[in-house]
């Protein structure tokens, strides 16, 4: 595969000062439509009697072997909201789950060919990445009514490297809006460094220290449409709010760090077994 370069110098400039960027139109229809009627045949076959949530407030209290051995699998987490007093969904599984996670890159034909693009890796060539892995990926619901709260957070504390060298990736499969839950960011804010970590104990996962308080205001949308491509710092301050409206949000979302001149944290969630194979090496 000929690797190269597919972002321009207006555009790196815009990513190192801001800590994101919008890439336009970087998947097509088609692709996007093979991904969610894929994940849609997914769920149909998810026995939905393996209850796992997943919330980013109570993380810890929800996090069990399920939610750990998801780093090497394809796995079904529910939203907080989708379970009635009585323990049972109040709406079918399919309205019912926050994302499925993470590892459909390694396991899913489909979604493994956008993750192993070469538009892909051209993407992260141009952000000076020399042996890149695909450290982990999501399709992510967003769902109507339901979906929850992403509380603010960096994607260095959850995929640490010394140094770091975590990038978020996401690819709007529907159009993402204020009003149905898009990204929500402060620019610049990767220039600050990394505020805490997310770490793996004897006693399951904790952070190192306590978040920050934010300021609203600073925080700007980030609306796209369908097919857009969001690129994240490993440093920025980002989240998104509960989607209370009639629209689902999907996405498709990775995380990507380098294996050139860097460690990966023994403490991070993930446990790496086997050093995973490089995208390309430069």
């Amino acid at each position: 595969m000929g690797v190269v370069e597919n972002l321009n110098s207006d555009q790196l400039n815009f990513f190192n000062s801001q800590g994101y960027l919008v890439i336009e139109s970087f998947a097509g229809r088609e692709e996007i439509d093979a991904m969610m009627r894929r994940m849609d045949q997914l769920l149909d076959g998810f026995d939905c009697s393996t209850a796992s949530i997943f919330s980013t407030k109570n993380q810890k209290q929800h996090t069990d072997n399920y939610f750990y051995d998801s780093a090497e699998n394809i796995s079904f987490f529910f939203e907080e909201k989708a379970f009635g007093e009585d323990g049972n969904l109040k709406q079918p599984k399919q309205l019912s789950i926050n994302k499925v996670g993470h590892a459909l890159h390694e396991h899913d034909p489909v979604f493994k060919t956008f993750s192993c693009s070469e538009k892909f890796c051209g993407l992260l060539l141009s952000l000076g990445y020399k042996k890149p892995v695909i450290i982990q990926s999501m399709y992510i619901f967003k769902q109507p009514g339901i979906g929850g709260e992403v509380v603010s957070h960096q994607d260095n504390s959850f995929l640490y490297t010394d140094p770091p060298t975590c990038t978020g990736l996401w690819l709007a499969l529907e159009d993402a809006t204020i009003t149905n839950g898009c990204i929500w960011a402060i620019p610049g804010s990767h220039k600050n460094g990394l505020v805490r970590r997310f770490i793996r104990g004897e006693e399951g996962v904790s952070f190192d220290r306590p978040s920050p308080d934010y300021d609203k205001k600073d925080f700007v949308p980030i609306e796209v449409k369908a097919g857009s491509f969001v690129v994240i710092h490993g440093d920025l301050i980002h989240q998104s709010f509960e989607n209370q409206s009639p629209k689902s949000r999907h996405a498709y979302s990775l995380h990507v760090v380098d294996t050139d001149g860097c460690k990966w944290a023994e403490d991070n969630w993930i446990k790496r077994k086997v050093e995973p194979e490089p995208l390309y090496a430069s």
